[in-house]
């Protein structure tokens, strides 16, 4: 954490949320569940940036040590902490926002993945994303665990998730920028956590 405050010295009034989050994504893998993440834009990309850091190795190898993989085949794996970026989903999002209705293309991909052990993950730069709001709702209906991404005001994402990390900017690239490595500190940490022994 001293490394990334100190890198990030604005951060210093996120540390006890991030923190907080830490240890919902650590309770989360724990309890064998799994992480949702849901944005638009900017962070969409984000979600896919966060899944891809926890779905194989970030700082560490990972190795797999599971004897139900071949050696042929686990030599070229590595531990994974599963997790699904929603936007990625985009024939279900594409014909659910046709169908159905837009603002609830994630909400229909929470319902239909989220179990009572899982984190879903909301990054809104305003916190008051429909789709990103309507998604955690339903998460917190199932039981799930909430983390929200956010800027520096209240928004309808602080008033419901379980944390929410408001970096303090408002301007949306600068809450990106922000956003980055408070999840690569997330990743490395979850990961250290839950591999450094293997």
């Amino acid at each position: 954490m001293e490394s990334l405050l100190n890198r990030y010295p604005s951060l210093k009034p996120c540390r006890d949320d991030i923190e907080k989050a830490l240890n919902l994504i650590l309770d989360t893998y724990k309890d064998g569940g799994k992480v949702l993440v849901c944005g638009n834009g900017g962070s969409a990309a984000d979600s896919e940036h966060i899944v891809g850091e926890l779905m194989k190795g970030f700082m560490l190898k990972r190795p797999v040590s599971d004897e139900r993989i071949p050696t042929h085949l686990k030599n070229n794996l590595q531990g994974a902490l599963p997790a699904i970026s929603l936007p990625s989903q985009s024939a279900v999002i594409s014909a659910f926002a046709n169908d159905v209705a837009a603002d609830m293309v994630y909400a229909q991909l929470v319902y239909g993945y989220a179990k009572e052990n899982d984190l879903v993950i909301g990054i809104s730069t305003s916190g008051n994303s429909n789709n990103v709001v309507n998604a955690v709702e339903v998460a917190k209906c199932l039981g799930a665990r909430t983390l929200a991404l956010t800027g520096e005001k209240v928004s309808r994402l602080s008033e419901i998730c379980d944390v929410t990390i408001k970096v303090p900017e408002s301007e949306t690239y600068k809450v990106q920028e922000l956003h980055l490595p408070i999840y690569h500190y997330l990743c490395a940490k979850t990961e250290q956590t839950m591999f450094d022994d293997v």
